[in-house]
């Protein structure tokens, strides 16, 4: 049961989401439909969450800005390269793997995008990329090869 709640509470979380939850499920005993199917769910409840909340979350943001000048973080701005070439498809199903899912929904929103294409679009991304890093685990390929390769 804990490991249940481990991979539920890893996709739900920024950083980590499907992209660890999944292979976390799997490397501790989970079949790979069971480990894809919490991790997604996981990351799809805080998703939705995020989602139905925007506008609460958009208000929350500009009072945090205290300043007119637009200080951009490389992630962002990244994002708005994918939202302008590719829209909502593409800031979707790249944004998980590039930027995080939780910033993709926030700023498809805040970008423009309704909400309920985002939620589409974004939710079939999540269940694309569980079934990628499951798959991936279960075959026994190391995605996070790169995290560990020494520089020089």
């Amino acid at each position: 049961m804990i490991t249940y709640l481990l991979v539920f509470l890893a996709g739900a979380a920024p950083g980590f989401e499907v992209l660890v939850a999944v292979p976390l499920g799997i490397l501790r005993g989970m079949s790979l439909a069971t480990a894809v199917m919490v991790g997604f769910a996981g990351n799809a409840l805080t998703i939705v969450l995020e989602i139905l909340v925007f506008q609460k979350l958009k208000k929350w943001w500009e009072s945090k800005k205290k300043t007119d000048v637009k200080t951009s973080s490389k992630r962002t701005a990244r994002a708005e390269k994918i939202w302008t070439r590719y829209g909502v498809p593409g800031l979707a199903l790249l944004g998980p793997v590039l930027i995080g899912s939780h910033l993709a929904a926030f700023l498809a929103l805040a970008l423009g995008s309704s909400k309920s294409q985002t939620a589409i679009w974004l939710l079939l991304s999540l269940a694309i990329w569980s079934i990628v890093f499951g798959t991936l685990t279960v075959l026994g390929v190391d995605a996070f090869f790169w995290t560990r390769q020494k520089v020089g």
